[in-house]
């Protein structure tokens, strides 16, 4: 999963963290985000700093509540840490191992976040000890995967599976294939690993109709049997093969120039999204040495706190460029080898090939007959 470009912007909130060192403040919404998706955002937010003070104020269940309904709205790190946290303190232990694997998992690399990991470490340690978990692997990309008969996510999951100690069944299902399923005894402490491999029913049909077909046609040409057959007109001399088709080697020399110009970007504006996020970190020890934070900043911290939200959406930008510059690099480099490690077309056949390139990456379709 790739890190959400919100997690940047905990720095604004690096004051409240050491507050509340063991609740993570709400992350305030990305700039690009949709209305739609900005409106859950905030909302959550909002529920996170509700939660917060019915944590710190020793109401766990109310927080757990309250996290529940922010998880909903806005699954990200943040509201999985304190989720948590908060079932940890109720000795809900299978929960708390699974939201702060979650956290874990998704950890942006932030030096004003980096004092809550060992805390999120420790407990889910602490947690992990109390429970089972199982690893589970899905032959068929998509399946719906479930645990005692509850959907828990669809494969491939991401992580562990954490299960109270004792007997478990692990299923698959996918439209299309045979559903698949394996029980497992899980200690505590403990970890089980699941192998289902799904076999396609279509194949199935498949032959059962192939069968159909060939009992049918058998029985077509039993009933031509004996009949005169038609004389058929003579054949004329073979035709001469065609001649390999001589290779062009102005597309890779495109392809080669375009990988080169795609890393370049890449080295580029990776340069550039360090430095707008080393700014950004120095802007916001700045606050933080002056005694100051941008949840709600006075008015002479105003300034500072917009070029550090600044400096942050700059830097997740770049990142953003420079991962699809990189990728387009790749693309258009491995395009450019395989054509010239493609067999030779025959003198009729062709073959087109085009970069394909958009914002969650790039690629290239090759069109043709070979």
């Amino acid at each position: 999963m790739m890190m959400n470009c919100r997690s940047l912007a905990l720095l604004l909130s690096a004051a409240t963290l050491i507050a509340a060192p063991g609740v993570a403040a709400a992350q305030p919404a990305a700039p690009q985000e949709t209305s739609a998706s900005g409106d859950a955002a905030k909302r959550a937010d909002a529920l996170v700093d509700k939660a917060k003070r019915l944590y710190l104020g020793g109401k766990y269940e109310e927080a757990e509540a309250t996290l529940m309904s922010a998880w909903e709205l806005n699954p990200t790190f943040d509201v999985a840490y304190n989720l948590g946290n908060t079932k940890y303190q109720l000795k809900k232990h299978r929960e708390a191992a699974q939201y702060l694997s979650f956290a874990l998992r998704n950890w942006p690399l932030l030096k004003s976040v980096a004092k809550l990991k060992p805390t999120a470490e420790q407990r889910l340690a602490e947690s992990r000890a109390q429970v089972g978990a199982v690893t589970v692997a899905v032959s068929a990309v998509g399946a719906e995967v479930l645990v005692d008969g509850q959907v828990v996510g669809r494969a491939p999951l991401e992580g562990e599976l954490f299960v109270e100690p004792g007997e478990h069944q692990v299923e698959a299902r996918l439209q299309g294939y045979a559903p698949a399923s394996q029980t497992v005894r899980v200690a505590k402490g403990g970890t089980a690993e699941v192998s289902l491999t799904m076999a396609p029913v279509q194949r199935e049909a498949q032959e059962v109709a192939s069968g159909a077909n060939a009992e049918a046609g058998d029985g077509a040409l039993g009933a031509r049997a004996g009949a005169p057959v038609a004389e058929q007109p003579p054949t004329g001399p073979g035709e001469p093969a065609a001649l390999p088709a001589e290779r062009s080697w102005v597309p890779v020399i495109a392809l080669g120039a375009a990988s080169v110009v795609g890393l370049g970007v890449g080295i580029g504006t990776t340069v550039a999204s360090n430095n707008a996020s080393d700014d950004a970190h120095q802007q916001s020890a700045a606050i933080i040495h002056g005694r100051g934070q941008c949840v709600k900043p006075e008015p002479s911290w105003i300034g500072r706190c917009e070029q550090v939200r600044s400096d942050a959406s700059r830097a997740d930008t770049l990142g953003n460029v420079a991962r699809v510059a990189y990728i387009a690099s790749g693309v258009f480099a491995v395009a450019a080898a395989t054509y010239v490690l493609w067999p030779k077309p025959e003198a009729s056949d062709h073959a087109i090939a085009l970069p394909v390139v958009h914002a969650d990456g790039a690629g290239f379709a090759v069109m043709g007959t070979w």
